[in-house]
C-alpha cells in the first residue's frame, strides 16, 4: 500500500487541497479491488467491449472535459472561495477513480466462452431455471460476473448469495440461501444453453 500511495502522491501533486482526499479515494478503490484480486472477473465479450469503450471515452474525452472545467474555474480568481473550482476538482477525483476501477476490471477480466458452458453443472454463463420450493415459483436467469449483473434484466452475479449457492450444482440439486426474510430453498429445475 505504501508503494501505491507514493505513486498516487506523485501523481496527485496537482490536486492541492483535495490531495489527501484523492489518495484516500484511490486507496479505498485499491482495497475494494484487492479484496477480490484473486477472484476472476467474469465478463461476456459484449460486456468487456462496452467497458473498454467506456474507459476509452473517460481517457480521451471525460478527463479532458474535467481539466477544461478546472482551468475555466481557476480563471474566476481566488481558489480558496471558488466553489466551481472545488466541484471540478471533486469531479476530477471521481473520474480518476472510475478510470482506475475500469482498468482493474479489464485487467482481471476473463471472457466467458458461452459455447463451452456445461449443461450438466451450473457455471458462469449458464442459463438457470430455479424453483422457489416454498412459493412454488420459478426464476430464470443467466449467471454472470458481478460487473454485468442486473437482476431485473435476468442477469445474476456469480458472487451473489443465490449465484454462489448454485455454482457447481447439478440439475435436481436443492440449495438453501440466506436472505433478509430468512432461508429460501431453491431447486435447480434446468440448466440451459445461454443464447
Amino acid at each position: 500500500l505504501r508503494a501505491l500511495l507514493k505513486v498516487d502522491n506523485r501523481g496527485a501533486n496537482l490536486y492541492n487541497k483535495t490531495n489527501k482526499r484523492f489518495i484516500k479515494c484511490r486507496a479505498e478503490v485499491w482495497f475494494r479491488m484487492s479484496e477480490h484480486h484473486d477472484k476472476q472477473n467474469f465478463m461476456t465479450q459484449e460486456g468487456y467491449d462496452k467497458l473498454k469503450e467506456k474507459l476509452d471515452y473517460y481517457l480521451t474525452t471525460k478527463r479532458i472535459e474535467v481539466s477544461a472545467r478546472i482551468a475555466a474555474a481557476r480563471d474566476f480568481g481566488d481558489l480558496s472561495e471558488n466553489s466551481e473550482y472545488d466541484e471540478a476538482k471533486r469531479e476530477q477525483v471521481e473520474v480518476e477513480n472510475e478510470i482506475y476501477a475500469m482498468q482493474e476490471q479489464l485487467a482481471q477480466a476473463v471472457i466467458i466462452d458461452e459455447s463451452l458452458t456445461n449443461r450438466n453443472e451450473v457455471s458462469v454463463g449458464s442459463k438457470v431455471v430455479l424453483l422457489d420450493t416454498e412459493l412454488n415459483e420459478t426464476l430464470e436467469f443467466v449467471l454472470i460476473g458481478s460487473y454485468e449483473a442486473d437482476p431485473l434484466a435476468g442477469k445474476m452475479s456469480n458472487i451473489s448469495p443465490v449465484g454462489s449457492a448454485i455454482l457447481g450444482k447439478r440439475k435436481g440439486d436443492t440449495v438453501r440461501v440466506n436472505s433478509p426474510d430468512g432461508v429460501i430453498e431453491y431447486k435447480i429445475v434446468d440448466i440451459l444453453p445461454n443464447k
